[in-house]
């Protein structure tokens, strides 16, 4: 079977990439990073794709509506992956890739999303409102923010003695085993979006 050619987008460290690349190479994933790109020069996340011999592309934060779509294009990617990036995808790009593009989030969407919620702010703003769950969530890109059909979502406890800190490293691990598993699932043909609602066929034997 063909395998899918992936792109990872990241902005930061990359350990969702990484949970990705090692899926890949168990061969649990059926698809092939073909590069990873980034909007931040320093990003560790570059690092690790040239450790497996990935293609590391930095591209400006500030040229990326000129320059991501063609780089795109001319490595013939099928499915984008957003890992941790936090620069906002220009509309022609999101129209192109339609329903080829997953995002991770560390909340249970709809909560704690849309503008201003990345990183620890959504973390924040968790514990100020003192919800009693958080977690994660994969979900299609649309032309909104954090608006696209979800994919997969799991929940973790928040304790009263949470921090910042210790919620982001419950949530990362739901993260780690959410979005290798979504990716997986686009890979074998198995996602079908049907208006707002992602439906999660069974597997061919």
């Amino acid at each position: 079977m063909r395998k899918v050619r992936i792109a990872v987008l990241v902005s930061g460290g990359g350990t969702n990439l990484q949970t990705l690349i090692d899926a890949i190479e168990k061969g649990d994933i059926n698809g092939r990073i073909e590069a990873v790109i980034s909007d931040h020069e320093g990003a560790y996340a570059l690092e690790r794709a040239k450790k497996h011999n990935i293609k590391a592309v930095y591209i400006n934060r500030n040229q990326l509506s000129e320059n991501l779509l063609p780089e795109l294009q001319k490595l013939n990617i099928e499915l984008i992956v957003l890992a941790g990036f936090l620069s906002i995808l220009d509309r022609e790009l999101v129209k192109a890739y339609e329903g080829r593009i997953i995002n991770i989030h560390p909340s249970l969407i709809p909560s704690f999303c849309g503008k201003g919620f990345y990183g620890e702010k959504v973390h924040k703003a968790a514990l100020d409102y003192g919800v009693k769950v958080s977690g994660a969530t994969v979900h299609f890109v649309d032309e909104g923010t954090d608006s696209g059909p979800i994919i997969l979502q799991e929940s973790v406890p928040v304790y009263i003695e949470d921090t910042i800190e210790t919620l982001a490293a419950r949530v990362l691990q739901v993260e780690h085993k959410l979005l290798p598993a979504a990716v997986g699932l686009f890979c074998e043909g198995r996602l079908c979006i049907v208006g707002r609602k992602v439906n999660i066929l069974k597997k061919e034997v």
